[in-house]
Parts: C-alpha cells; sequence; structure tokens
C-alpha cells in the first residue's frame, strides 16, 4: 500500500510538471516577455532611485537606467539590430555547425556511433553504449535518433532487455549531455552567453574567457559517467527490468564496407588534422602560438571556433567522398545549406534572448541584482558547498521544466553568473555549475526535446511503456549521476585543479 502510494505521488508530481511545462510560452516568446519586463521594471527601479556601489570601482555607484525614458527608446531602436549582430553565441553556433553539420549530414558521426557499439565485446557492450552516448554531444540528435534504438536492438539480439540497452543508450545521450572528449557546439553556445553575463561585472576579465573553460573536467567525466552509466545499467536497471519476455526479433545493423573504409579514411583524414593543427600551435613559431612561452596565453584559445570547424569538417569531407554520399562541390553546398536550415529556429531564438541579454546590462538591473543578491549571500553566510549545491538543484528543478540547456542559460547566466562572481566563484566554474545540473536532470525531464522519441522507441519493445515507466527507469542514471559527478567536483575543487586551460574555479577582483 505504501509503495503504490509513493507511485501515486510521484506520477501525480510528474504529470503536474508536464501539465505547467506545457503551458509555458515558446522559448522565443519567453524571451521577449522577459525583455519586455526588464524595459518596465527598469522604469519602475530608476523611479524610486534604485543604486548600488561599484563592485570594481570604490566609491561609486551604479543605479538603474530608466530605458523607457526618451534616451532609452531611443536606445531600444539604435541597438536592436547591433544586440543581435553582436551576440556572442550567434556567429560561433553557426560557424561551429558547419563543420559539424557536414560530418553528420555525410553519415560519419552515425556510422562511427554504429561502428563504436556493433564492434567490442559481449562483455563491454554496456559500456560501449553508455560511452558511444555521452560521445554523441558532438552532434546532439544523431545520438538520440542513432544510438538510443541501437542500443535496444543490440542488447535483444544479444538476448538481453531491449529496455535495458535503450536506456543505457539514453543515458549516456542525454544525461551525459555536457561531457565530451572533443569540444563541441555546446562549449561555444554556452561560453558566449557565459562571456556576456561575466561583462556586466567585468568586462576585461569576459573578455580573456575562452570557449574551453570547462575542457579538463569535462574530458575527465566522459571517464565517470561512462563507469557510473555500466555500473547502474547492469546491477540496477537490467535487474529490475528481468528478463524480456517480448516476442521482438532484432537483426543488428552492422556496417557496410563502404562505410569501414570511409571510416577508415576519415581517421586518417582526423589524424593529419590533428597533426597541422599541432604545427600551427606547438612551435614558438607557430602562428596561433605567436612566441608565447606559456600555451595558455597563446591565441590559439580565441581559435576554436574555426579550429572545431575544422576538425569536423574535414573528415566529414573525406567519409562522404569515399562512401558516395559526397560527389562533388554542390553536395557540399547542399549539405551545408540543409545544416543552416535546421538553425532556422536558433536563430530566431537568438535575436530574442539577445534583446534581453542587452536590455539587462544596459539598464544595469543585472549589476544591482548581482551586488544586491551577492549581499544577501554574504549576509546569510551561504557560502562554499551549500551554496553550489543549491545552485545545482535550482538548474536541475528549471530543467525539469524548459529543456533548452541555451535557453535556460540565456535566462540564467546574466542573473546567476555575475552573483557568484561577487560571492567569489568564477564565470566559468558556473558554467561548469549549471552544465552539471542541466545533464543528469535531462534524463527525467518529460518535457525534454526528445523524451517523447525515446518513449516511442520504447513501446516498440512494451506497448505499455509511458512517461512514467521511462522516468522511473531513468531516475537511477540521474540520482547516480548527480551524486558522481558534484563528489568529483568538490574534490577537483578541494585539490585546486583548473577546469579548463587556464581556468580557476576562484574569482578575485
Amino acid at each position: 500500500m505504501e509503495n503504490s502510494q509513493k507511485t501515486g505521488f510521484i506520477m501525480r508530481a510528474l504529470n503536474g510538471i508536464e501539465r505547467v511545462g506545457n503551458k509555458l510560452p515558446h522559448p522565443v516568446t519567453l524571451f521577449f516577455i522577459f525583455a519586455a519586463a526588464v524595459v518596465i521594471l527598469s522604469a519602475i527601479f530608476s523611479a524610486i532611485g534604485l543604486s548600488v556601489e561599484d563592485p570594481i570601482n570604490d566609491g561609486e555607484t551604479i543605479a538603474v537606467k530608466n530605458l523607457l525614458s526618451s534616451e532609452g527608446i531611443l536606445y531600444l531602436f539604435e541597438s536592436a539590430v547591433t544586440n543581435f549582430t553582436n551576440f556572442a553565441p550567434l556567429g560561433t553556433v553557426l560557424v561551429t555547425m558547419l563543420g559539424i553539420g557536414i560530418a553528420e549530414r555525410s553519415g560519419l558521426i552515425s556510422a562511427s556511433l554504429r561502428g563504436l557499439v556493433t564492434s567490442v565485446p559481449r562483455t563491454l557492450m554496456t559500456a560501449a553504449l553508455v560511452f558511444g552516448g555521452v560521445m554523441s554531444s558532438m552532434a546532439a540528435d544523431a545520438g538520440y535518433v542513432v544510438l538510443t534504438p541501437l542500443g535496444a536492438v543490440l542488447f535483444a539480439g544479444l538476448g538481453r532487455h531491449p529496455l535495458a540497452g535503450l536506456a543505457a543508450a539514453f543515458a549516456g545521450v542525454s544525461g551525459g549531455f555536457s561531457a565530451n572528449l572533443l569540444l563541441t557546439s555546446l562549449d561555444p553556445l554556452l561560453g558566449g552567453l557565459t562571456k556576456d553575463a561575466a561583462a556586466i561585472i567585468n568586462p576585461a576579465y569576459a573578455e580573456g574567457i575562452n570557449y574551453a573553460m570547462n575542457y579538463y573536467f569535462m574530458f575527465v567525466s566522459v571517464f565517470l559517467l561512462t563507469i557510473l552509466g555500466t555500473l547502474v545499467t547492469d546491477k540496477i536497471v537490467e535487474p529490475r527490468l528481468g528478463t524480456y519476455q517480448g516476442s521482438v526479433k532484432e537483426d543488428v545493423n552492422y556496417l557496410r564496407p563502404e562505410e569501414k573504409r570511409g571510416l577508415w579514411g576519415a581517421l586518417i583524414a582526423f589524424l593529419i588534422t590533428i597533426a597541422g593543427m599541432a604545427i600551427l600551435v606547438l612551435p614558438s613559431w607557430g602562428p596561433l602560438r605567436a612566441g608565447h612561452a606559456n600555451l595558455i596565453d597563446a591565441p590559439f584559445f580565441g581559435t576554436l571556433v574555426p579550429v572545431i570547424l575544422i576538425i569536423f569538417f574535414i573528415p566529414g569531407l573525406v567519409y562522404g567522398l569515399i562512401t558516395k554520399e559526397i560527389k562533388n562541390d554542390k553536395d557540399v553546398a547542399n549539405q551545408l545549406s540543409e545544416t543552416m536550415a535546421t538553425m532556422g529556429s536558433y536563430i530566431v531564438l537568438a535575436f530574442a534572448a539577445a534583446q534581453f541579454v542587452a536590455y539587462f546590462s544596459e539598464s544595469n538591473l543585472g549589476t544591482v541584482l548581482a551586488v544586491k543578491g551577492a549581499a544577501f549571500i554574504d549576509a546569510t553566510g551561504f557560502k562554499g558547498i551549500p551554496l553550489i549545491l543549491t545552485f545545482i538543484a535550482v538548474s536541475g528543478f528549471i530543467n525539469l521544466f524548459i529543456g533548452s540547456a541555451s535557453a535556460k542559460w540565456a535566462i540564467m547566466a546574466p542573473v546567476f553568473v555575475p552573483m557568484m562572481m561577487l560571492s567569489g566563484y568564477s564565470p566559468e566554474f558556473t558554467q561548469l555549475v549549471y552544465r552539471i545540473a542541466d545533464s543528469t536532470t535531462n534524463v527525467i525531464s518529460p518535457l525534454m526535446p526528445y523524451f517523447a522519441i525515446v518513449i516511442a522507441f520504447a513501446q516498440k519493445y512494451d506497448k505499455k511503456v509511458g512517461i512514467g515507466t521511462l522516468i522511473s527507469t531513468m531516475l537511477p542514471y540521474s540520482i547516480v549521476f548527480t551524486i558522481g559527478w558534484v563528489a568529483m567536483l568538490l574534490i577537483w575543487m578541494l585539490i585546486g585543479l583548473p577546469i579548463g586551460p587556464g581556468t580557476p574555479t576562484v574569482y578575485t577582483q
């Protein structure tokens, strides 16, 4: 009776989350509403004379600027275009997606994922699925539509429960979305928003932030999540599911000969590309080293966007030429155009988000809110581990209602990055904490864009699978990933390791 009551409560809570989330406006609409709210609040707080002491320049004050004044209204009209074109994540994401788009549309990423998980021994199948899922964040969609159903197929073909294979792949793809051995489009996407938010407090510091700010931590996280995901699947999820009683039989879709040749060609092209980049970066005379004794100070880290483009583009092009998916330059142009066509919704979102971020900064509401918030934190003594855990909890809770990682961070960064800076934490560290919270709750968020698709894949093997079934299956991954990732973060902090190239966890003015 007690278990049924708990189950009933969980289902009611999940249904409530789904109902509330479905009633939220589209993220584009949400940003326009927030932008309008900033304009109105700027007039109200300016009228009452709200101001704070400048956290950078002693003795000076910062007051809220009225965006409904004559000067403010003129700013709204004059800045609309430049707010959009100067929006840091816009160009960086579009450029990186040109390279990733070729790798994805030529079939390289899909073939790489299938080749990885179909070529490992039976005993390593679970680990390969989780690892492949984590690495699939190179192209976000590929993992959901290729690896998740493939995980079920592989487990079924091995006589194991197909839903356990689906869960392992889904845990890697969605729960490990932020981690990768390579830099992905997510790094400049979130990094651009972080730089803009940090500039509210310290523009000079923000200018020095590089997009690889979380790379060291996320590199190690791949192995942590692979181990944790494997243990949860083999020790918790699959035993709970029991023996598969369904009648669905599966034939594994192994790589074709031309795909294998393409992968070998792409690997050679990748190694040659890396070698070429190394020549540009490692020698003191290298153009991307520019004579700097310390590599961290070199211009290389400011060129990561075109570097990501090249590293994905060249292997993708070679793979496409070998497999005949690309026959001439027209095919390349068409694939690039198709990739940009899929970015239409992001471009619209970027326009709305750019106005909100710019208004927040111009009105000084960001600075005032950050100073007031930091003062409150200081007065309550709420710092250190409790503050970090609270931020993770808040970010994870918001993720249950707003699925898009970039949309959430565009809303949260202008508030939390300056506030955490004034509390002594670097913008790069705040972004890292956000990425952990966002990833670990993806697998239990019914409003995550691909959640319904994963349910559809699962229903092939069990018609009774619904939202509650999938969430109860994925909840152990969310809990274990959160505990393991947070523990690793705290150990990282205590040791004082950099979370990325030249990136500290603390911020000093």
